[in-house]
Protein backbone atom coordinates (compact mmCIF):
# COMPACT_ATOMS: atom_id res chain seq x y z
CA UNK A 1 0.00 0.00 0.00
CA UNK A 2 1.50 3.59 -1.32
CA UNK A 3 0.20 5.47 1.39
CA UNK A 4 1.83 3.75 4.75
CA UNK A 5 -0.86 2.39 6.61
CA UNK A 6 0.38 1.98 10.25
CA UNK A 7 0.14 -1.68 11.42
CA UNK A 8 0.06 -2.46 15.34
CA UNK A 9 1.73 -6.23 15.44
CA UNK A 10 1.30 -8.07 18.35
CA UNK A 11 2.54 -11.36 19.38
CA UNK A 12 5.32 -12.82 22.07
CA UNK A 13 6.94 -15.21 18.96
CA UNK A 14 9.79 -13.17 18.19
CA UNK A 15 10.52 -15.40 14.84
CA UNK A 16 6.60 -14.83 13.48
CA UNK A 17 6.70 -11.39 14.27
CA UNK A 18 10.15 -11.01 12.35
CA UNK A 19 8.14 -12.73 9.83
CA UNK A 20 5.02 -11.38 9.69
CA UNK A 21 6.73 -8.06 9.75
CA UNK A 22 8.98 -8.91 6.38
CA UNK A 23 5.90 -9.36 4.39
CA UNK A 24 3.59 -6.49 5.70
CA UNK A 25 6.67 -4.23 4.73
CA UNK A 26 6.98 -5.88 1.44
CA UNK A 27 3.37 -4.94 0.78
CA UNK A 28 3.83 -1.04 1.75
CA UNK A 29 2.48 -1.16 5.48
CA UNK A 30 4.09 0.82 8.47
CA UNK A 31 4.87 -2.11 11.47
CA UNK A 32 5.04 -1.29 14.95
CA UNK A 33 5.67 -4.37 17.06
CA UNK A 34 4.41 -5.38 20.75
CA UNK A 35 5.23 -8.41 22.47
CA UNK A 36 2.70 -8.53 25.81
CA UNK A 37 -0.39 -6.66 26.45
CA UNK A 38 0.69 -4.38 28.43
CA UNK A 39 3.28 -2.74 25.91
CA UNK A 40 0.12 -3.50 23.41
CA UNK A 41 -2.17 -1.49 24.96
CA UNK A 42 0.42 1.20 25.52
CA UNK A 43 1.31 1.85 21.47
CA UNK A 44 -2.23 1.14 20.65
CA UNK A 45 -2.95 4.75 22.16
CA UNK A 46 0.12 6.24 21.68
CA UNK A 47 1.06 5.55 18.09
CA UNK A 48 -3.32 5.10 17.12
CA UNK A 49 -2.27 2.40 14.12
CA UNK A 50 -4.77 1.82 11.35
CA UNK A 51 -5.30 -1.59 12.01
CA UNK A 52 -4.07 -4.12 14.67
CA UNK A 53 -2.47 -7.58 14.51
CA UNK A 54 -3.29 -8.98 18.06
CA UNK A 55 -2.28 -12.55 19.51
CA UNK A 56 -4.60 -14.23 22.16
CA UNK A 57 -2.02 -15.88 24.20
CA UNK A 58 -0.02 -13.12 25.75
CA UNK A 59 2.46 -11.54 28.54
CA UNK A 60 0.44 -9.85 30.91
CA UNK A 61 -2.49 -9.11 29.79
CA UNK A 62 -4.00 -11.37 27.14
CA UNK A 63 -5.63 -10.81 23.87
CA UNK A 64 -9.48 -10.77 24.40
CA UNK A 65 -8.59 -8.13 27.53
CA UNK A 66 -6.70 -6.08 25.07
CA UNK A 67 -9.00 -6.03 22.35
CA UNK A 68 -11.76 -4.90 25.67
CA UNK A 69 -9.89 -2.43 26.90
CA UNK A 70 -8.86 -0.77 23.11
CA UNK A 71 -13.14 -1.09 22.14
CA UNK A 72 -13.56 0.73 25.18
CA UNK A 73 -12.08 4.20 23.41
CA UNK A 74 -11.26 3.45 20.10
CA UNK A 75 -12.77 1.90 16.45
CA UNK A 76 -9.18 0.48 15.29
CA UNK A 77 -9.76 -2.36 13.24
CA UNK A 78 -8.62 -6.06 14.73
CA UNK A 79 -7.47 -9.25 13.47
CA UNK A 80 -7.43 -11.58 16.10
CA UNK A 81 -4.12 -14.67 15.90
CA UNK A 82 -4.52 -17.95 17.69
CA UNK A 83 -3.25 -21.04 17.87
CA UNK A 84 -6.67 -22.56 19.05
CA UNK A 85 -9.32 -23.44 17.19
CA UNK A 86 -11.90 -24.14 19.38
CA UNK A 87 -15.52 -21.60 18.48
CA UNK A 88 -16.03 -20.72 21.84
CA UNK A 89 -12.82 -18.52 21.41
CA UNK A 90 -13.88 -17.13 18.29
CA UNK A 91 -17.04 -16.11 19.40
CA UNK A 92 -15.90 -14.39 22.15
CA UNK A 93 -12.90 -12.51 20.44
CA UNK A 94 -15.83 -11.20 18.01
CA UNK A 95 -18.47 -10.20 21.03
CA UNK A 96 -15.72 -8.10 22.48
CA UNK A 97 -15.00 -6.21 19.09
CA UNK A 98 -12.33 -8.00 16.91
CA UNK A 99 -12.93 -7.38 13.05
CA UNK A 100 -11.54 -10.85 12.02
CA UNK A 101 -10.29 -13.87 13.25
CA UNK A 102 -7.28 -16.05 12.21
CA UNK A 103 -5.88 -19.65 12.87
CA UNK A 104 -2.61 -20.92 13.16
CA UNK A 105 -0.60 -21.44 10.90
CA UNK A 106 -1.90 -19.06 8.15
CA UNK A 107 -0.32 -17.73 4.89
CA UNK A 108 0.78 -14.25 5.31
CA UNK A 109 -1.06 -13.10 1.95
CA UNK A 110 -4.38 -14.27 3.52
CA UNK A 111 -4.08 -12.13 6.15
CA UNK A 112 -2.50 -9.43 3.98
CA UNK A 113 -5.82 -9.60 1.83
CA UNK A 114 -7.73 -9.97 4.87
CA UNK A 115 -6.33 -6.51 6.56
CA UNK A 116 -6.84 -4.76 2.95
CA UNK A 117 -10.63 -6.19 2.79
CA UNK A 118 -11.33 -4.58 6.28
CA UNK A 119 -9.30 -1.18 5.69
CA UNK A 120 -11.65 -1.02 2.51
CA UNK A 121 -14.64 -2.12 3.83
CA UNK A 122 -13.81 0.71 7.43
CA UNK A 123 -13.51 3.48 4.77
CA UNK A 124 -16.27 2.75 2.58
CA UNK A 125 -18.97 2.31 6.09
CA UNK A 126 -17.76 5.98 6.63
CA UNK A 127 -17.81 8.03 3.36
CA UNK A 128 -21.47 5.94 3.00
CA UNK A 129 -22.90 7.20 6.29
CA UNK A 130 -25.00 10.45 7.27
CA UNK A 131 -23.64 12.77 9.96
CA UNK A 132 -26.59 12.22 12.42
CA UNK A 133 -29.92 9.79 12.29
CA UNK A 134 -33.51 10.53 14.74
CA UNK A 135 -35.87 8.20 15.09
CA UNK A 136 -37.90 9.27 18.09
CA UNK A 137 -36.29 9.76 21.12
CA UNK A 138 -33.23 8.11 19.75
CA UNK A 139 -30.56 10.08 18.63
CA UNK A 140 -27.46 8.61 16.66
CA UNK A 141 -24.20 10.98 15.95
CA UNK A 142 -22.12 9.04 13.31
CA UNK A 143 -19.10 11.57 13.52
CA UNK A 144 -19.03 11.65 17.16
CA UNK A 145 -19.71 7.67 17.91
CA UNK A 146 -22.34 9.16 20.26
CA UNK A 147 -26.06 7.50 21.18
CA UNK A 148 -28.54 9.74 23.03
CA UNK A 149 -32.01 8.42 24.12
CA UNK A 150 -33.96 11.21 25.61
CA UNK A 151 -31.29 13.58 25.74
CA UNK A 152 -29.39 11.52 27.99
CA UNK A 153 -25.97 9.39 26.32
CA UNK A 154 -26.06 5.33 26.12
CA UNK A 155 -23.03 3.45 26.22
CA UNK A 156 -21.99 1.53 23.40
CA UNK A 157 -19.39 -0.93 22.57
CA UNK A 158 -17.90 -0.51 19.11
CA UNK A 159 -19.83 -3.08 17.60
CA UNK A 160 -22.80 -2.12 18.94
CA UNK A 161 -22.31 1.46 17.36
CA UNK A 162 -21.89 0.07 14.72
CA UNK A 163 -24.36 -2.58 14.40
CA UNK A 164 -27.00 0.25 15.39
CA UNK A 165 -25.63 2.92 13.15
CA UNK A 166 -25.66 0.68 10.19
CA UNK A 167 -29.46 -1.00 10.96
CA UNK A 168 -30.70 2.64 11.77
CA UNK A 169 -29.10 4.08 8.43
CA UNK A 170 -31.26 1.46 6.49
CA UNK A 171 -33.92 1.54 8.47
CA UNK A 172 -36.94 -0.62 6.98
CA UNK A 173 -34.58 -2.97 5.28
CA UNK A 174 -34.53 -6.32 6.50
CA UNK A 175 -30.55 -8.21 6.89
CA UNK A 176 -30.26 -11.80 7.85
CA UNK A 177 -27.73 -12.34 10.56
CA UNK A 178 -25.53 -13.87 7.65
CA UNK A 179 -25.33 -10.02 5.69
CA UNK A 180 -24.62 -8.62 9.49
CA UNK A 181 -22.17 -10.60 9.86
CA UNK A 182 -20.72 -9.77 6.63
CA UNK A 183 -21.20 -5.73 6.85
CA UNK A 184 -20.21 -5.19 10.50
CA UNK A 185 -17.62 -8.09 11.03
CA UNK A 186 -16.50 -8.22 7.72
CA UNK A 187 -16.01 -11.35 6.62
CA UNK A 188 -17.89 -14.16 4.24
CA UNK A 189 -19.31 -16.07 6.86
CA UNK A 190 -16.58 -17.33 8.90
CA UNK A 191 -18.07 -16.38 12.25
CA UNK A 192 -21.15 -18.00 14.11
CA UNK A 193 -24.23 -16.32 13.44
CA UNK A 194 -25.08 -16.24 17.58
CA UNK A 195 -22.97 -12.79 17.63
CA UNK A 196 -25.17 -11.03 15.88
CA UNK A 197 -28.16 -12.37 18.41
CA UNK A 198 -25.73 -11.58 21.29
CA UNK A 199 -24.91 -7.68 19.74
CA UNK A 200 -28.72 -7.19 19.02
CA UNK A 201 -30.06 -8.40 22.49
CA UNK A 202 -27.30 -6.16 24.53
CA UNK A 203 -28.52 -3.16 22.16
CA UNK A 204 -32.44 -4.29 22.62
CA UNK A 205 -31.33 -3.44 26.50
CA UNK A 206 -29.86 -0.23 25.91
CA UNK A 207 -32.38 1.78 23.72
CA UNK A 208 -35.64 0.25 24.05
CA UNK A 209 -38.21 0.67 26.76
CA UNK A 210 -39.15 -2.85 26.86
CA UNK A 211 -36.29 -5.28 25.59
CA UNK A 212 -38.59 -8.40 25.63
CA UNK A 213 -40.97 -6.35 22.86
CA UNK A 214 -38.85 -3.88 20.78
CA UNK A 215 -40.03 -1.27 18.90
CA UNK A 216 -36.70 -0.20 17.51
CA UNK A 217 -35.22 -2.75 16.56
CA UNK A 218 -37.62 -5.57 15.08
CA UNK A 219 -37.12 -9.26 14.50
CA UNK A 220 -38.32 -10.44 11.23
CA UNK A 221 -39.10 -13.76 11.59
CA UNK A 222 -37.46 -16.47 9.18
CA UNK A 223 -35.15 -13.57 7.72
CA UNK A 224 -33.46 -11.26 10.10
CA UNK A 225 -33.46 -7.84 11.92
CA UNK A 226 -34.08 -4.41 10.52
CA UNK A 227 -34.65 -0.95 11.98
CA UNK A 228 -37.96 0.69 12.35
CA UNK A 229 -38.72 3.20 9.52
CA UNK A 230 -40.27 6.30 10.53
CA UNK A 231 -44.19 6.54 10.69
Amino acid sequence: MSDKTKVLLVDDEKTLVKALKFNLEKEGFQVEEAFDGNEALKKAFEIDPDIIILDLMLPGLDGFEVCREIRKKKETPIIMLTAKGEDIDKVLGLELGADDYMTKPFNPRELVARMKAILRRSAARGEKMRKQIQIGALQIDLLKHRVNLRNRKVDLTAKEFALLSFLASNAGRVYSRGQLLEQIWGYNYYGDERTVDVHIRHLREKIEEDPGNPRLILTVWGSGYKFREEP
